[in-house]
């Protein structure tokens, strides 16, 4: 007589041998009656949907308040957010308004396209939530924001009083030109560093910046050191004093003097700077100028760095600078030594012949000179350089080093003026961006109007010779600029331009991003 448990076992054996496959039944909806598949409601998402509306209760229309000055949003009770039109923070500033979103779970959030002059902007929200039975909804529906204008305090002051600054910041240079004011520009616009700037007035000697808070003015002058060798001093006035409350109100400025030492200047180092630089030069090129600058001896090709610390310790002046370049044409080109990099820049120390293109017809003066150009310098090319021969240098730095032979010529970078003059009035395929200044339209500016327009066009072609000149800034793409079917194959030939992959599509988007606590008050 066997065992109970002996035979449910041998039967669990049996049924072990074969595989036994499990379907899901189907049911009857209880409303329409089609067949469903089983959930804790026994209804079709559509019955239960029309049964239950899990939005009732929702927002569908909220008012947001929007200043049309700084493109800001309002955060209730004070904060001002600034957000772009269809931008990450913009819908997460959007959900956040919502009240009672907490009683359903959001599942998606996005914006449905609209006018932008409809003052109009549509979220569509996916949300979630248990209903009848335990059975999870989800339902769509869409939020509409009507956009209402109010100026923020901020705005509101400058409108009311432009003058009502309470920074400035001076910038300055004393040079004869206006580029590094061009290049600065550039990166200011790159990093929207004046974005808080309230009005921006340029002048003959610089440019001054006004902010409606100091931390904005310190920001734009810490943003300044990290770009260029500068030195600083501020100082503050007595507006206003109110005893009862002990209160008072200044106005601060901030002047900033940028070192007068600029790209492609010849420097005379004073001897204690030549020394401290390893027994650098003592004639040596700017090649580069950022918070340091960069020098280099053309005859051995040593280089160094003076950061601006170093300079303002012990300030020195250009010998010659680059309005005095004149145009050379060279003769015979003889490799001395190979390529170097320094830098990222690439240099082949080389002797040559050159000759005064302003000589040619009148006299056989012919120059023999060492150079760092040897990788671009041909014969029958041209060059610029400083004629150290024919000027009348007046250097205090210079007179220290007795004994000291100057050569004739200084040879600085390839000129390209002969083969540009096909291209005068022609269009370029790139454009630069400018900020919002006020100009000053004294009579002394209108004078060197011509010569400031002069000046801007050396820098474009600056940017196009020089590819890490360029590096640091936005270029963007001339939309009026159209290829001419008409040109010749030769046309521009050797002509230093910008590749198109190096240009920007020319957006019309509003200021950079700024943080919360930077609007707020």
């Amino acid at each position: 007589m066997c065992d109970i448990s002996d035979i449910h076992r041998g039967m669990a054996q049996e049924v072990g041998m074969f595989t036994v496959t499990q379907t899901i039944g189907s049911v009857l909806c209880c409303k329409c009656g089609i067949l469903i598949q089983p959930n804790a409601a026994n209804m079709c998402p559509k019955c239960l949907q029309s049964e239950v509306d899990i939005t009732e209760g929702l927002q569908k229309h909220v008012i947001i308040i929007h200043c049309p000055e700084c493109e800001a949003y309002l955060q209730p009770p004070r904060t001002w957010i600034k957000a772009q039109l269809e931008s990450k923070k913009l819908l997460t500033f959007c959900v956040k308004r919502l009240k009672n979103l907490n009683k359903v779970s959001l599942v998606h959030a996005e914006f449905v396209l609209t006018e932008p002059h409809s003052k109009r902007i549509k979220v569509k929200l996916r949300v979630q939530k248990e209903v009848l039975n335990g059975a999870i909804l989800e339902q769509a529906y869409t939020v509409e924001y009507v956009v209402q204008d109010q100026m923020c305090e901020s705005c509101s002051r400058v409108q009311a009083n432009p003058d009502q600054w309470v920074a400035a910041v001076q910038l300055r240079q004393h040079v004869s030109h206006r580029r590094t004011f061009f290049y600065l520009e550039q990166l200011i616009l790159k990093h929207a560093a004046a974005v808080r700037a309230i009005r921006i007035k340029q002048l003959g000697q610089g440019i001054d910046f006004f902010f409606g808070k100091r931390y904005h003015a310190v920001k734009f002058v810490e943003f300044l050191g990290k770009v260029a060798p500068i030195r600083s001093r501020h100082d503050k006035q007595l507006v206003s004093h109110d005893p009862k409350s002990n209160s008072y109100n200044y106005k601060y400025t901030f002047s900033v003097e940028i070192c007068p030492i600029c790209r492609e200047d010849l420097i005379c180092l004073p001897p204690k700077v030549a020394a401290g630089l390893g027994n650098l030069g003592p004639l040596v090129i700017c090649t580069k100028v950022s918070n340091s600058i960069a020098l280099l001896d053309p005859f051995t090709l040593r280089s160094s760095f003076v950061d601006a610390e170093q300079y303002w310790r012990s300030s020195f002046k250009p010998l010659l600078s680059s309005k005095q370049l004149v145009e050379y044409i060279v003769l015979d080109v003889e490799v001395v030594s190979s390529e170097v990099n320094i830098g990222g820049s690439r240099y082949v120390l080389a002797d040559a012949q050159v000759a005064r293109v302003s000589d040619f017809g009148k006299n056989d003066t012919i120059f023999n000179v060492r150079t760092h150009l040897g990788h671009l310098l041909s014969p029958g090319g041209y060059a610029l350089g400083y004629d150290l021969f024919g000027a009348n240098s007046n250097d205090i730095e210079l007179d220290k080093y007795k004994g000291l032979v100057l050569p004739e010529v200084i040879l600085i970078k390839k000129s390209y003026e002969e083969k540009r003059q096909k291209k005068i009035g022609k269009l370029r395929s790139w454009k630069l961006k400018s900020l919002n200044m006020e100009i000053d339209l004294t009579s002394k500016f209108r004078d060197n109007e011509e010569k400031i327009n002069s000046e801007y066009e050396q820098f474009l072609r600056d940017l196009e010779e020089n590819p890490e000149l360029r590096f640091s800034i936005s270029l963007y793409r001339n939309t009026e600029y159209q290829p001419s079917e008409m040109a010749s194959a030769t046309d521009g030939e050797d002509v230093p331009s910008i590749p198109i992959d190096e240009l920007l599509a020319d957006l019309d988007l509003s200021a950079a991003e700024v943080e919360d606590d930077d609007m707020g008050e």
